[in-house]
C-alpha cells in the first residue's frame, strides 16, 4: 500500500515543476513576440516576416513535442 502523504507530497512537486516548466515556456514565447512588438519595421512586409518566423519557430516546437 502506498503511503498517502508520499502520494500527497509526490503531486505538489510534479505540480511545482508542471508550473515552473510552463511559466518557462511562456517567459521564451513573451521575449520572442517582445523582440517583435518593438521592432520599427520599414513596412508591414518586414513585420509580416518576423511574425513568420515566430510562428514557424512554434510550429516546428509543437510538432517536436508531438513526435514525443
Amino acid at each position: 500500500m502506498v503511503d498517502p502523504e508520499f502520494l500527497k507530497e509526490f503531486q505538489k512537486k510534479v505540480e511545482k515543476k508542471i508550473r515552473e516548466n510552463e511559466v518557462s515556456v511562456v517567459q521564451y514565447w513573451h521575449e520572442r513576440i517582445g523582440k517583435v512588438v518593438s521592432m520599427k519595421p520599414d513596412g508591414i512586409a518586414s513585420l509580416q516576416v518576423e511574425i513568420r518566423k515566430v510562428y514557424d519557430m512554434m510550429e516546428n516546437r509543437i510538432k517536436t513535442l508531438k513526435k514525443g
